[in-house]
């Protein structure tokens, strides 16, 4: 019977195929266009309606933008483009604006004004609204399907992100693990190859998103990542200098990396390991920031507030999570991979300590990022970043929780630890593996029978028999390993608390990715203010205009009263309701009526409204564009019969 032991490499597998279909969900369920610059005006105005062609389109963004070609495109009716694609920088101060210009005699109809352009913060944005000249029209005009960012590039794009996060971790977790808690395991080859992966999967990554960003920031089409002219203007970019920089810093980081495998384990004068020790020490904590601050520099501790306090921040905050879960990444892989005797005890509660003092910095660092990101309670359950900053503090302490277990399990080991020559039986048993085939034991007398061929005669003879021996005696071999490591239970106990830490912090990892690509909550509240204050809207809930106009036309049936209702009464599309009623209250049939409106301050209208016959006595138009707020002249003109009628009219305040 062959005994068999759980293979880490498997459940590692499944932590990466649970990581794959979380960051997958998530990924689908961000939105890729909510952005982190957000428009917070335009003029014209969202849906107005102006007398006369503007001469210019300019848009107002709460953050800093960057524009490319056809930055902003301006399209008419059939979907030609009227704009001359000169853009004019506006900015002044804090106020973020930019115009494109319009060529002279546009006529009458509604236009769409579209906008694709990248926030200072790395993310891409676009949206699209519409104006109307003399009076709105219908438009042909069909925009992109998929959002900015959006697609299977922006897929790729987020996974890149990921995987670099995580390589990130890896590479320099794993290596302070080795410096700081287990010196004697950079010469254990499953370490070193965690740490290697962690560096391969970073650089790929980074490449990866070098190569992806011209088509996520611009076309969407995944052809054009091998465009050499997109490339291009990628690295004139400050996102792509932060690739290009950290590609840099991770040709030293291969450098430390040699050293730390080779010279170091080498090392047998101990004043010479310390001397080297410090000096990896120092180089790979500035390397390590280097690369972290690659991420600081570029995105969201880059702009908003306090920029000069938020990138330092930011930079302890990635390395306290380095150091923190891919500390545990390599302590996993000690646990499970590393030679009997395995990790030492002593390594085990250093890296307690070093986990300790990580979740201080990040408790620290992450209060001043979620209170400079949020800025508001409302903004906290309101907005998809807080929600999401929610699920990641809950994350965060299941984390600790589970580090909770894995540090009495810590000091179990402490308080049974036998002495340190106790760890030389299982190491003896696991150097000797001629033990199980020598010729005093019970498969030399069954090889020894009479007429039996020798064991090197059988291998010789018949490959198959041969290869069948060396699977059985690797299986006994990983046996015996397995029994050794089941008769301590503490590091068994250990074990399991620790893969269970590695598999929540996988999901941490893919919360904290998606995190990072979404709009911050304070940038959200703002724009939807600024906006708001743009479009004049009250602070309090919208109230439909309501008037009653009494008329004569002078004719028969020709006295009554004028109901009209405009909905929600304000800037923008209302819905248009009359009701025309006799002096006893009873709806009255009309031949004809008709509404316009008039900014008299603007020398704006009269702008017809054209309500169709709903019932006896009531008439309604959906989608009424009211340009701008102000104080406008409704007038009615009602007709009782071919010869008789009237218009009344009446001033009210709108928006």
């Amino acid at each position: 019977m062959t005994a068999t032991a759980p293979r880490f490499g498997t459940t590692l597998a499944r932590l990466l195929l649970v990581a794959a279909t979380l960051l997958g969900a998530l990924l689908a369920g961000a939105s890729p266009a909510s952005a982190h610059a957000a428009l917070t005006g335009s003029d014209p105005k969202d849906g107005a309606v102006v007398a006369t062609a503007p001469k210019s389109v300019s848009l107002t963004f709460s953050e800093q933008v960057a524009l490319g070609d056809d930055a902003i495109r301006v399209l008419d009716p059939s979907g030609k483009r009227v704009d001359t694609g000169e853009l004019h920088d506006l900015c002044s101060g804090s106020v973020v604006k930019y115009a494109v210009g319009l060529h002279s005699g546009l006529p009458d109809g509604t236009y769409t004004v579209a906008w694709h352009l990248v926030s200072a913060d790395s993310h891409p944005i676009s949206g699209a609204f519409t104006f109307s000249i003399g009076a709105p029209s219908k438009t042909s005009v069909a925009l992109p399907a998929d959002p900015a960012g959006g697609g299977l590039v922006g897929a790729l794009y987020g996974i890149a992100r990921y995987l670099s996060y995580a390589g990130f971790v890896v590479l320099v977790g794993g290596a302070a693990f080795l410096l700081a808690c287990w010196p004697r395991g950079a010469g254990v080859r499953p370490l070193q190859r965690l740490v290697v992966q962690g560096w391969v999967v970073l650089t790929a990554a980074t490449l990866a998103m070098l190569l992806l960003r011209h088509p996520y920031t611009g076309s969407g089409n995944l052809g054009d990542a091998f465009d050499l002219g997109g490339l291009k203007t990628v690295l004139e970019t400050k996102t792509g200098a932060a690739l290009i920089s950290r590609l840099l810093l991770l040709g030293a980081a291969a450098l430390f990396v040699a050293v730390l495998f080779g010279a170091y384990t080498r090392r047998e004068d101990e004043q010479e390991k310390k001397d080297l020790t410090f000096g990896l020490a120092i180089g790979g904590t500035v390397v390590a920031g280097g690369i972290a601050g690659t991420w600081a520099l570029s995105e969201h501790a880059s702009t908003g507030i306090q920029p000069g306090i938020a990138m330092p921040v930011d930079i302890l905050h990635l390395l306290a999570v380095a150091a923190w879960l891919g500390g545990l990444t390599a302590l996993l892989v000690a646990l499970y991979r590393a030679p009997v005797p395995g990790v030492e005890r002593a390594a085990v509660r250093r890296f307690s300590t070093v986990a300790f003092w990580s979740v201080v910095v990040l408790a620290a660092t992450g209060l001043y990022q979620s209170w400079r990101q949020v800025g508001s309670w409302s903004a906290l359950t309101g907005t998809a970043y807080g929600q999401l900053l929610l699920l990641k503090v809950a994350l965060v302490a299941v984390l600790v929780g589970v580090a909770w277990f894995s540090r009495r399990w810590t000091a179990r080991l402490a308080e049974t630890a036998a002495p340190e020559t106790a760890d030389a039986g299982p190491e003896a048993l696991d150097s000797a593996p001629d033990a199980d085939t020598d010729s005093s034991g019970p498969d030399a007398d069954a090889d020894s029978t009479p007429g039996s061929e020798s064991a090197d005669d059988q291998q010789s003879a018949d490959p198959e028999r041969a290869a069948q021996l060396a699977r059985q005696k690797a299986a006994m071999a990983t046996a015996r390993k397995k029994r050794v490591r089941d008769a301590d239970p503490q590091r068994a106990g250990l074990r399991r608390s620790v893969l269970t830490e590695a598999a929540v912090a996988v999901v941490l990892l893919a919360v904290t990715t998606v995190l990072t690509s979404t709009e911050p909550g304070r940038t959200e509240e703002e724009a939807g203010r600024s906006q708001s204050t743009a479009a004049g809207s009250p602070a309090v809930p919208d109230r439909p205009v309501d008037i009653r106009l009494p008329f004569d036309t002078g004719g028969q049936d020709g006295k009554g009263t004028v109901r009209l209702s405009l909905d929600p009464g304000r800037s923008g599309a209302n819905a248009l309701h009359v009701f025309v009623e006799r002096p006893n209250g009873r709806p009255l049939d009309v031949p004809e009526l008709k509404v316009s409106f008039t900014l008299t301050a603007k020398e704006i209208g009269p702008l017809p409204a054209a309500p169709d016959r709903i019932a006896t006595g009531h008439w309604s138009a959906n989608g009424v564009q009211i340009p701008m707020p102000g104080e406008w002249l409704i007038q009615v003109t009602v007709r009782t019969s071919d010869i008789d009628q009237t218009t009344i009219e009446k001033t009210v305040k709108i928006g």
